[in-house]
Formats: C-alpha cells, structure tokens, sequence
C-alpha cells in the first residue's frame, strides 16, 4: 500500500507539476518580472517614463527558470502524496479520473481559494504583516478548509453543511494578519492580474493533479 502510495504521487505530481511550470512560465512569469521593474526602482508608477506599460523584461535564464520548474514538480508531488493518500481511504469506485477533478478542485479550494480570500498573491514590494502570523494563519485556515471540505463530501447533511460553512468562514471573521498602512510601488492592475492568473492556473493545476492522481493510483493497483 504505501509503496503504491507515494509511485502515484511521484508520478502524478510530477506530470502535473511539469505543466504547472510551463503554464507559469507562460502567463504568471511575465507579470511577475514586470512587478520585479517597480519594486528594483526601474520603473516608477505614474512616473511618465515611456513604454512603461510594455517594459523590456529580462530574457531566458535557463538556471532560474530551470529551477523553478524543478520546485514546481517537487511542491506538487507533495501535494499529490496528501491528495492520493486522502483518496486511498475512499472506496475504489471513487477514484476514477472524472472524479479525481473533483478531488482536485476540493484541494484548491482548501489550499488556495480559501486562504486567499483574505491573504491573495501578492508581487513583490507589497506592504506585509509578521511572516510568522501570516503563515499560522494561512496553516489554520487551511486546515479548517480542508476539513470542510472533508464535511461536505462524506458527512452531507443539515448539520454537515453548517459546520463545514462554520470552518470556511471563521478564520475569515477572525482575519487575517493585515500591515499597518498598505503601500508599495507595484501598480495595483498588476497586483490584481497577478493574483487573478495564479489562482487561475491554481485551479487548472488541482483539478489536473486529482485527474492524474486517480489514474496513476488505478494504475498502480493493476499491477500490484
């Protein structure tokens, strides 16, 4: 069993960390490297330099580049080891790739969508909290999402809906860690696009990890 736990898992998070990174390569990369422009002080927001909206980004560097992609596929083979071994207490007829997406798109939620409700992604050079209680925070409400999310799949009821409501929302109520005043020299257009696309490609990733996981986890099954 847990041989056949964490070969799915590699499998799974390494394909969908692939393209995970190549998406991110793509769409987040570029608006972050942009952001990088005003936070280093080569460009100044409302500062009338030209072309400010089209910057000359920096070019391909296979090191940084290289080992983003490497991170990316080590982050979701983490991801995929909790994903499959959550799915290997559910019944087989559960796991199957159509109902991996929905595996996967409960792990976004739980990972992602809740926490970034109050503490989206942010570019560089943003006004920030203690580090410490941003990530107690992010952990706990994590947690709570993830038991959520736990709730509506296997205890769906009246009394299930309203605790897993309860979960979702609570650390919100609570709030999160929050700066004293909020500055910084990244455009807020860019803020908000880099935060649309990473929740963007956090969803697509998710939903095709839970897909992968189910079928490797099959997989490995047929040939123990």
């Amino acid at each position: 069993m847990f041989s056949r736990l964490v070969t799915s898992a590699v499998f799974a998070g390494a394909v969908a960390g692939l393209l995970v990174a190549l998406l991110q390569l793509v769409f987040v990369q570029p608006v972050l490297l942009h952001a990088e422009l005003y936070e280093t002080g080569q460009l100044v927001h409302f500062g009338g330099l030209p072309n400010t909206a089209t910057p000359e980004l920096p070019g391909f560097d296979l090191m940084r580049n290289g080992l983003s992609v490497l991170f990316t596929m080590m982050v979701y083979c983490g991801y995929a080891l909790i994903l499959v071994a959550v799915m290997s207490t559910a019944d087989d007829a559960l796991v199957t790739p159509r109902m991996g997406m929905i595996w996967g798109l409960a792990g976004f939620v739980a990972a992602q969508l809740a926490p970034a409700m109050s503490l989206p992604p942010e570019v560089p050079g943003v006004a920030a909290a203690d580090v410490q209680l941003r990530q107690f925070w992010w952990f706990a409400t994590v947690a709570m999402a993830a038991g959520a999310m736990w709730i509506l799949a296997f205890r769906f009821n009246m009394y299930g809906i309203a605790a897993a409501a309860l979960l979702l929302m609570l650390p919100h109520i609570i709030g999160a860690p929050q700066p004293d005043a909020f500055a910084g020299p990244v455009p807020t257009e860019l803020g908000a696009l880099f935060a649309a696309r990473s929740l963007g490609i956090g969803l697509a990733a998710w939903i095709i990890l839970g897909a992968f996981c189910a079928y490797f986890w099959n997989k490995e099954g047929e040939a123990a």
